[in-house]
């Protein structure tokens, strides 16, 4: 679940962003925990780093959005922030507390649901997904962005990791049914490539990390037209 902070002073305004937040719900099938606060030293005041984004008025009365940024940029790191203004020139000083963006008073749905959008896609981005796997001795969990690519070996499987190498028992082809949905696929029939790791790709060779691995010719249309669809659908 999505934690969500509405700081803005104004009722009927934060009314209808908590109305835009349910509706958002609705159409996409999300769920949000939401608190609301009437003025920014409200969230300030015993602050605690428990929120994924907060959507922040610019102008309120006891403390502007600006200055609970900063307040709360002291602190946290990681909250995704979104201005709410009916000026477009704060938005710029936004860079200096690290905001995702801006909405516009008045506020209309669409606008609004698209900034929430992206939010919610960096989210996605940064929550880490990890794969069991059994070790020698018992489980351990590695964290698939982590991880350069799988390697077959016998009756094991070799994890190229940014940690380091982890060997694990059973098949790729089990690993590789584990990860259905994440972006790896085989560039030969013994590694399975993260393409979010790879570098480059040049001639029969794919640079994924600081690994140059051979592309397998009957892999090699699949295996690009895989790592096209990912780079193309993660730059949208």
């Amino acid at each position: 679940m999505i934690r969500i902070a509405i700081v803005e002073d104004e009722a009927e305004v934060r009314e209808q962003l908590v109305g835009y937040l349910r509706r958002y719900e609705r159409q996409y099938g999300r769920m949000f925990d939401l608190t609301t606060f009437a003025d920014g030293d409200e969230i300030v005041s015993g602050y605690r780093a428990v929120y994924d984004i907060i959507l922040l008025d610019v102008q309120m009365r006891r403390m502007d959005g600006m200055a609970a940024a900063e307040a709360i940029r002291r602190v946290d790191k990681d909250v995704l922030l979104i201005f709410i203004t009916n000026m477009a020139q704060f938005a710029i000083r936004g860079y200096a507390v690290d905001a995702l963006d801006y909405v516009l008073k008045p506020v209309p749905y669409f606008a609004f649901s698209q900034q929430l959008q992206k939010a919610v896609a960096r989210l996605n981005k940064r929550r880490k997904v990890f794969l069991t796997v059994p070790v020698e001795g018992g489980l351990r969990r590695v964290d698939v962005a982590g991880i350069y690519y799988l390697e077959s070996d016998g009756h094991h499987v070799r994890i190229h990791t940014e940690d380091g190498e982890v060997e694990a028992a059973g098949s790729l082809k089990s690993l590789e049914e584990k990860l259905a949905g994440r972006p790896f696929t085989r560039c030969n029939s013994g590694y399975l490539v993260n393409l979010a790791q790879v570098l480059g790709v040049q001639q029969n060779t794919v640079q994924v990390g600081p690994y140059a691995l051979q592309i397998s010719r009957p892999r090699k249309k699949a295996f690009l037209e895989a790592l096209t669809d990912y780079i193309g659908g993660d730059a949208q």
